[in-house]
Protein backbone atom coordinates (compact mmCIF):
# COMPACT_ATOMS: atom_id res chain seq x y z
CA UNK A 1 0.00 0.00 0.00
CA UNK A 2 1.37 3.44 -0.88
CA UNK A 3 2.14 6.00 1.79
CA UNK A 4 -0.58 8.26 0.37
CA UNK A 5 -3.13 5.46 0.76
CA UNK A 6 -1.98 4.71 4.32
CA UNK A 7 -2.34 8.39 5.26
CA UNK A 8 -5.74 8.69 3.59
CA UNK A 9 -7.13 5.65 5.41
CA UNK A 10 -5.68 6.82 8.72
CA UNK A 11 -7.26 10.24 8.35
CA UNK A 12 -10.62 8.70 7.43
CA UNK A 13 -10.49 6.30 10.39
CA UNK A 14 -9.77 9.12 12.84
CA UNK A 15 -12.52 11.22 11.27
CA UNK A 16 -14.93 8.30 11.68
CA UNK A 17 -14.06 7.85 15.34
CA UNK A 18 -14.19 11.62 15.83
CA UNK A 19 -17.69 11.78 14.36
CA UNK A 20 -18.76 9.22 16.97
CA UNK A 21 -17.05 11.19 19.76
CA UNK A 22 -18.86 14.36 18.70
CA UNK A 23 -22.18 12.50 18.83
CA UNK A 24 -21.81 11.25 22.43
CA UNK A 25 -24.60 12.73 24.50
CA UNK A 26 -23.78 14.07 27.96
CA UNK A 27 -25.67 11.21 29.63
CA UNK A 28 -23.72 8.50 27.73
CA UNK A 29 -20.12 9.07 28.86
CA UNK A 30 -20.45 6.48 31.64
CA UNK A 31 -22.25 3.90 29.45
CA UNK A 32 -20.61 0.47 29.06
CA UNK A 33 -18.88 -0.48 25.82
CA UNK A 34 -18.18 -3.85 24.16
CA UNK A 35 -14.71 -3.49 25.73
CA UNK A 36 -15.88 -4.98 29.02
CA UNK A 37 -13.64 -2.94 31.30
CA UNK A 38 -14.30 0.42 29.64
CA UNK A 39 -17.02 3.03 29.74
CA UNK A 40 -17.52 5.36 26.78
CA UNK A 41 -15.24 7.88 28.48
CA UNK A 42 -12.58 5.21 29.08
CA UNK A 43 -12.72 4.17 25.42
CA UNK A 44 -12.38 7.75 24.17
CA UNK A 45 -9.58 8.32 26.69
CA UNK A 46 -7.75 5.23 25.37
CA UNK A 47 -7.94 6.37 21.74
CA UNK A 48 -7.01 9.94 22.67
CA UNK A 49 -3.95 8.77 24.60
CA UNK A 50 -2.93 6.61 21.63
CA UNK A 51 -3.03 9.67 19.38
CA UNK A 52 -0.94 11.65 21.86
CA UNK A 53 1.84 9.06 21.53
CA UNK A 54 2.12 9.52 17.75
CA UNK A 55 3.92 12.89 17.60
CA UNK A 56 6.34 11.80 20.31
CA UNK A 57 7.22 8.50 18.63
CA UNK A 58 7.02 9.49 14.96
CA UNK A 59 8.03 13.15 14.86
CA UNK A 60 10.34 13.33 17.88
CA UNK A 61 11.76 9.80 17.67
CA UNK A 62 11.19 9.31 21.40
CA UNK A 63 11.61 5.92 23.01
CA UNK A 64 8.96 4.31 25.17
CA UNK A 65 11.09 5.08 28.23
CA UNK A 66 11.33 8.76 27.24
CA UNK A 67 7.56 9.06 26.92
CA UNK A 68 7.13 7.02 30.07
CA UNK A 69 3.82 7.59 31.79
CA UNK A 70 3.09 10.98 30.20
CA UNK A 71 -0.22 9.78 28.78
CA UNK A 72 -1.37 7.48 31.57
CA UNK A 73 -4.59 8.28 33.38
CA UNK A 74 -7.17 10.81 32.27
CA UNK A 75 -6.08 12.77 29.21
CA UNK A 76 -9.59 14.08 28.45
CA UNK A 77 -10.01 16.64 31.22
CA UNK A 78 -13.22 18.66 31.32
CA UNK A 79 -13.78 18.63 27.55
CA UNK A 80 -13.37 15.12 26.10
CA UNK A 81 -14.43 16.17 22.61
CA UNK A 82 -11.87 18.98 22.39
CA UNK A 83 -9.16 16.73 23.86
CA UNK A 84 -9.90 14.11 21.19
CA UNK A 85 -9.90 16.71 18.41
CA UNK A 86 -6.51 18.14 19.44
CA UNK A 87 -4.90 14.71 19.76
CA UNK A 88 -6.30 13.49 16.42
CA UNK A 89 -5.12 16.57 14.54
CA UNK A 90 -1.62 16.21 16.04
CA UNK A 91 -1.44 12.49 15.15
CA UNK A 92 -2.55 13.07 11.56
CA UNK A 93 -0.02 15.90 11.21
CA UNK A 94 2.84 13.82 12.64
CA UNK A 95 2.23 10.90 10.29
CA UNK A 96 1.82 13.29 7.33
CA UNK A 97 5.17 15.06 7.81
CA UNK A 98 7.56 14.57 4.93
CA UNK A 99 9.36 11.23 5.32
CA UNK A 100 7.51 10.30 8.53
CA UNK A 101 6.16 6.96 7.30
CA UNK A 102 9.67 5.91 6.30
CA UNK A 103 11.00 6.39 9.81
CA UNK A 104 11.46 3.68 12.39
CA UNK A 105 9.54 3.91 15.66
CA UNK A 106 9.88 2.07 18.94
CA UNK A 107 6.73 0.25 19.96
CA UNK A 108 5.93 -2.15 22.79
CA UNK A 109 6.96 -5.15 20.66
CA UNK A 110 10.18 -3.56 19.34
CA UNK A 111 11.28 -1.22 16.60
CA UNK A 112 9.29 -1.07 13.38
CA UNK A 113 8.35 1.12 10.43
CA UNK A 114 6.13 4.11 11.10
CA UNK A 115 4.00 3.07 8.11
CA UNK A 116 3.12 -0.20 9.89
CA UNK A 117 2.38 1.74 13.09
CA UNK A 118 0.03 3.99 11.12
CA UNK A 119 -1.89 1.04 9.66
CA UNK A 120 -2.21 -0.46 13.16
CA UNK A 121 -3.55 2.84 14.46
CA UNK A 122 -6.01 2.92 11.56
CA UNK A 123 -7.34 -0.54 12.36
CA UNK A 124 -7.66 0.35 16.04
CA UNK A 125 -9.65 3.50 15.26
CA UNK A 126 -11.95 1.58 12.91
CA UNK A 127 -12.73 -1.17 15.42
CA UNK A 128 -13.18 1.27 18.28
CA UNK A 129 -15.53 3.33 16.10
CA UNK A 130 -17.79 0.30 16.07
CA UNK A 131 -17.38 -0.12 19.86
CA UNK A 132 -18.31 3.51 20.43
CA UNK A 133 -21.26 3.24 18.05
CA UNK A 134 -22.56 0.14 19.83
CA UNK A 135 -22.18 1.81 23.24
CA UNK A 136 -23.96 5.02 22.26
CA UNK A 137 -26.66 3.66 19.96
CA UNK A 138 -25.11 5.22 16.82
CA UNK A 139 -25.03 3.63 13.38
CA UNK A 140 -22.71 0.61 13.69
CA UNK A 141 -22.06 0.22 9.98
CA UNK A 142 -18.42 0.86 9.13
CA UNK A 143 -17.41 2.16 5.69
CA UNK A 144 -16.59 -0.93 3.65
CA UNK A 145 -13.13 0.19 2.57
CA UNK A 146 -12.14 0.94 6.18
CA UNK A 147 -13.45 -2.41 7.43
CA UNK A 148 -11.53 -4.11 4.60
CA UNK A 149 -8.29 -2.24 5.42
CA UNK A 150 -8.61 -3.03 9.12
CA UNK A 151 -9.30 -6.69 8.37
CA UNK A 152 -6.19 -6.87 6.12
CA UNK A 153 -4.16 -5.40 8.97
CA UNK A 154 -5.52 -7.64 11.73
CA UNK A 155 -5.87 -11.02 9.97
CA UNK A 156 -2.15 -11.98 9.99
CA UNK A 157 -1.74 -11.64 13.75
CA UNK A 158 -5.33 -12.18 14.96
CA UNK A 159 -4.73 -15.74 16.22
CA UNK A 160 -2.28 -14.45 18.85
CA UNK A 161 -4.35 -11.52 20.09
CA UNK A 162 -6.44 -13.35 22.69
CA UNK A 163 -3.27 -14.81 24.24
CA UNK A 164 -2.09 -11.25 24.94
CA UNK A 165 -4.93 -10.81 27.42
CA UNK A 166 -5.87 -7.53 25.75
CA UNK A 167 -8.47 -9.04 23.41
CA UNK A 168 -11.40 -11.38 23.84
CA UNK A 169 -11.14 -14.73 22.07
CA UNK A 170 -12.29 -14.68 18.46
CA UNK A 171 -15.85 -15.72 17.71
CA UNK A 172 -16.81 -17.66 14.62
CA UNK A 173 -18.11 -15.47 11.83
CA UNK A 174 -21.08 -16.83 9.90
CA UNK A 175 -20.40 -18.31 6.45
CA UNK A 176 -20.20 -15.60 3.80
CA UNK A 177 -19.74 -12.85 6.41
CA UNK A 178 -18.79 -9.40 5.15
CA UNK A 179 -15.46 -7.75 6.02
CA UNK A 180 -16.91 -5.85 8.98
CA UNK A 181 -18.37 -8.99 10.56
CA UNK A 182 -15.16 -10.95 9.95
CA UNK A 183 -13.07 -8.15 11.48
CA UNK A 184 -15.23 -7.82 14.57
CA UNK A 185 -15.44 -11.60 15.02
CA UNK A 186 -11.65 -11.95 14.84
CA UNK A 187 -11.41 -9.41 17.67
CA UNK A 188 -13.96 -11.15 19.88
CA UNK A 189 -16.88 -8.83 19.18
CA UNK A 190 -20.38 -10.11 18.52
CA UNK A 191 -21.76 -7.94 15.73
Amino acid sequence: MSHDEILRLHGEALALFGSRVHAVRDDRWDSPTPCSEWSVRDLVNHLTAEQLWVPRLVRDGATLAEVGRDFDGDVLGDDPVAAWDRAAVAAVAAFAERGALGRSVQLSYGSGPAAAYCTQMTADAVVHSWDLSRATGADERLPGHLARAALREVEPYAPGLAASGLFAPAVEAPPGADDQTRLLSLLGRRP
